[in-house]
């Protein structure tokens, strides 16, 4: 099918807001217009418990983190969400309702975070602030209600890069064991070249262009890119990891490779079940206010998680 006409009005919104220039703009007018652009799209907001700020220290980093609690007693399961943004762009209001809803519908506590950004952090901050903040929540996860042994990870875009780092980490570090991934239309292989790369080039909502722009800023060189230790969907293994729900959209350059990550991650023994959005772009998890399918896939998103927090683990 084509783009979606409801997507297609979503885009001439945005476009009509003037976006600034990548290449003249300064970072800060970058960051303030894509934090606008995010104010101008119509979402799903929804009623919790409770929502707290805090902030955890590493030894690297201050890293602000957003708590989301649903209605329940006793211990709830964890999600620690990973927003998108290209490494470069984003914080906590970017997925702030997103993350409400999956707590609310999953009846999960989401811990959303908010990692060093590039070009100020380039690699690998992203992953260490990550990787620290999975760890923290598996350790202080019962004194904000959580229960630890109903852990998982997740994120959209460089978020589900971030989350599928985490996941390699746990296993090879014996880090917490974890319930579940969720990579949303992940960006698995920081490449340029892939078949949807070259099919949609500059066409719609995630250009080539601009994740040119991004690794750029989050990279020392781009043949970085083709690092395992960058690139998740490069990793020698993909064994023994948790089952995955991996988010795609038809019209995404980075659909390819999340399409592969599904594919390696079966070859290897890890359940792993690939979704594709037809007619949806990047991004789109942000129109649900605008698209039914947006709210669709968030509706099913929140069931997989629900199913994997709660019937999976009896």
């Amino acid at each position: 099918m084509g783009l979606h006409p409801q997507v297609e009005v979503v885009l001439q919104k945005l476009a009509g807001l003037g976006f600034p220039s990548l290449q003249t703009a300064s970072m800060e007018e970058i960051r303030k217009a894509f934090a606008y652009s995010r104010t101008q799209l119509k979402e799903i907001v929804t009623p919790l418990a409770d929502v707290s700020n805090q902030t955890i220290h590493s030894q690297e980093a201050d890293i602000p983190i957003r708590i989301y609690r649903p209605e329940g007693e006793g211990l709830l399961p964890v999600l620690v969400f990973f927003h998108g943004g290209g490494f470069v762009l984003g914080d906590l209001e970017t997925t702030d309702n997103i993350c409400r809803f999956l707590a609310h519908h999953a009846r999960c506590i989401v811990v959303s975070v908010a990692y060093r950004l590039a070009p100020e952090h380039p690699y690998p901050a992203a992953v260490n602030d990550a990787i620290f903040a999975a760890n923290w929540v598996a350790e202080h996860a019962e004194a904000f209600g959580g229960d630890s042994k109903r852990l998982g990870v997740g994120g959209e875009s460089a978020g589900g890069n971030l989350a599928a780092q985490v996941t390699l980490w746990a296993r090879d570090q014996q880090g917490p064991k974890l319930s579940f991934q969720l990579l949303i239309y992940p960006g698995v292989h920081l490449r340029v070249d892939s078949p949807t790369c070259i099919e949609f080039q500059n066409k719609y909502n995630l250009t080539v262009d601009e994740m040119k722009w991004f690794h750029t800023h989050y990279l020392a060189h781009e043949e970085m890119g083709r690092l395992p230790e960058v690139s998740p969907l490069l990793a020698k293994s993909l064994s023994d990891l948790p089952p995955a729900l991996v988010i795609t959209a038809e019209f995404d350059p980075l659909r390819h490779d999340g399409e592969a990550y599904v594919d390696r991650l079966h070859a290897s023994g890890t359940q792993a079940i690939g979704k594709r959005y037809d007619g949806m772009v990047h991004s789109f998890l942000n129109y649900s206010g605008e698209v039914d399918d947006s709210l669709r896939a968030l509706e099913e998103i929140a069931e997989a998680l629900y199913e994997a927090f709660y019937r999976a683990s009896k």
